[in-house]
Order: C-alpha cells, then sequence, then structure tokens
C-alpha cells in the first residue's frame, strides 16, 4: 500500500457518532485544521488555546447547530480523536473535561508517521479533498478549506489522485434534469430562469438532504435553485418550513439593498410545476435539524 493509500484509510475511517442521519464533522474538521497548520507552519500541531477558538468556529459554522457551548464543542474532537489512533496529545487528560484542559493546556498533533506522509502535497490535498466531498455538499466544501487554512482549487481542482477512494453513490443526471423540469428551470425561493441560449444558466438541482449523507436522488428531496440560494440553503441561511414556506435565519445579516433581498424570501411560498413533488416531510426536517442555523 502506497503512502497516499495509508494516509488515505487511516483518515477517512474516523469513528463517528451515528444516529438517524445525525452530522457529526468534529473529527474530520480538527484533521483539516492539523492539514491546514502542517501546509502553514510545517507542523500540525493544534493546541488548545487554537482548538477553543479557530476548531470552535469550525464546528459552529459547518456543524448542526446545538446548545453546547463553543469550549465543550472543541473538546469533544480535539481529546476523542486519540481513539482513532491517528492523534496523540502531549499530556495526558480525561475525554471532554474542559477543566482539565484549560488548567494543563495540552498540544495535540498527527501521528508522527502519518504528518510524516502528510507533507506531500499530493497525499495532503488527497485526504483533505476525501474529507470535504464525505462531509460536505460541493456548494460548502471550498468555504471549509478556506476556514481551515486550505486552497480550495489545490485541493479540489488538482486533477484525479491515484489511490483516492472511489465514492459508493455516483449522482445521477437523470436527476438534476427532472428536477430542473419540475421547477420549470426556475428558481424555487426567487424565480429567477436566466438562460444562455436555450441553456439554463446559473441554475442548479439541490439536494434537501445532502446527497453525501444519503440523501436520495428522488425528486421529493429536490428543488431547483439559483447558484446563490443553492449556496445559503447549503450553508443553512435559508431553510424550509413544515409548510413550504422559505425561511430566512437570524444569523443571516445584510447591509445593501442588495443583499437584503435575501429578508423579502421570509414566507414566501414555493411555486412548483402544477403536477410536481414537493420536498418531504422527513428531508425537510432533516435540513432543518441539521444545516438550517435557527435561533440560538
Amino acid at each position: 500500500m502506497s503512502p497516499l493509500e495509508q494516509a488515505l484509510e487511516r483518515l477517512t475511517s474516523l469513528r463517528q457518532y451515528q444516529h438517524h442521519g445525525k452530522r457529526v464533522p468534529h473529527k474530520p474538521l480538527l484533521v483539516l485544521l492539523a492539514l491546514g497548520q502542517l501546509e502553514a507552519t510545517g507542523s500540525s500541531a493544534v493546541t488548545w488555546e487554537q482548538a477553543q477558538t479557530r476548531l470552535a468556529e469550525l464546528i459552529r459554522e459547518f456543524g448542526p447547530q446545538t446548545k453546547t457551548g463553543a469550549k465543550q464543542s472543541a473538546a469533544y474532537p480535539f481529546t476523542r480523536l486519540r481513539s482513532d489512533g491517528v492523534w496523540a496529545l502531549d499530556v495526558d487528560v480525561p475525554n471532554d473535561v474542559v477543566g482539565d484542559l484549560d488548567r494543563d493546556k495540552p498540544t495535540g498533533r498527527l501521528d508522527s508517521a502519518l504528518e510524516a506522509q502528510l507533507r506531500d502535497a499530493t497525499t495532503r490535498a488527497a485526504v483533505a479533498r476525501a474529507l470535504v466531498e464525505a462531509h460536505f455538499p460541493d456548494t460548502v466544501a471550498p468555504d471549509v478549506l478556506l476556514a481551515a487554512g486550505l486552497d480550495p482549487d489545490a485541493v479540489l481542482h488538482g486533477g484525479t489522485l491515484v489511490g483516492a477512494p472511489t465514492p459508493q453513490r455516483q449522482r445521477s443526471r437523470r436527476w438534476v434534469l427532472e428536477i430542473l423540469k419540475a421547477w420549470d428551470e426556475c428558481c424555487a425561493f426567487c424565480g429567477y430562469d436566466g438562460r444562455l441560449g436555450s441553456t439554463p444558466v446559473g441554475l442548479e438541482a439541490a439536494h434537501v438532504r445532502w446527497f453525501n449523507l444519503g440523501g436520495p436522488d428522488d425528486l421529493d428531496n429536490g428543488l431547483a435553485l439559483c447558484s446563490l440560494h443553492h449556496k445559503l440553503f447549503d450553508r443553512g441561511a435559508l431553510g424550509l418550513s413544515p409548510d413550504l414556506t422559505v425561511v430566512v435565519s437570524p444569523g443571516f445579516t445584510a447591509r445593501t439593498e442588495a443583499s437584503k433581498r435575501v429578508y423579502d424570501l421570509h414566507g414566501r411560498e414555493l411555486q412548483p410545476r402544477p403536477g410536481a413533488v414537493t420536498p418531504a416531510e422527513h428531508h425537510r426536517a432533516w435540513h432543518q435539524e441539521q444545516v438550517f442555523k435557527s435561533a440560538a
């Protein structure tokens, strides 16, 4: 097995809590932060001080909403990643105990042999790409990488990486066409229907429940959305109410008149083509619980 394949195997098989589709990207986000540190400094070391600020911010921005405090959210992966055999702390502290972390101020880093493999830029990019593609949609992956200190273009557009895992499921091209047709090739939120010649431009088929987290290529799990509103939907700035009206997150803010038009979407009813299938309640509920940034 090549060094690339070894690194991929160790870092794409992290133990994670699984329960009814709940998103738990905490460990992958810590690994991505460590890769960003390695790229910037030559070391994957992440101090507890950095974890409770940068890692906590990554979890807040890109994880599901939770009532857990920032320090506690960071403490879970910072201590529990040790159980995967890829992470070590320089002080032996118990799992999850913020008080001990504050007192001892440990530093964590990737296993030395693994860190040596990840000094290779191709290997580092392959691991980062595999992690974001497994846990985030294409609309969000570049934001995650940038926030972790990695170059999205180098990671996502560096060509085919030999040894990288092949996705078990392939997206359906037919589903994309059927979703766009079901919504009359218009954005379900704002009605945008721009075309260049005979082809829609800036219009995308969006999964309500993310494809890479089990969302099916079914008509009741999709919306036609313009590029902007697709991104805002996947980031949790926009969502759907039980009666299928658009909701705008209280966390979304805007200053210019153009951006404030997003506020005007709040309460707007979806208007699919007559007879079209609308998003199923269980998919909408998943998005509401796992993606949408509701009031704290």
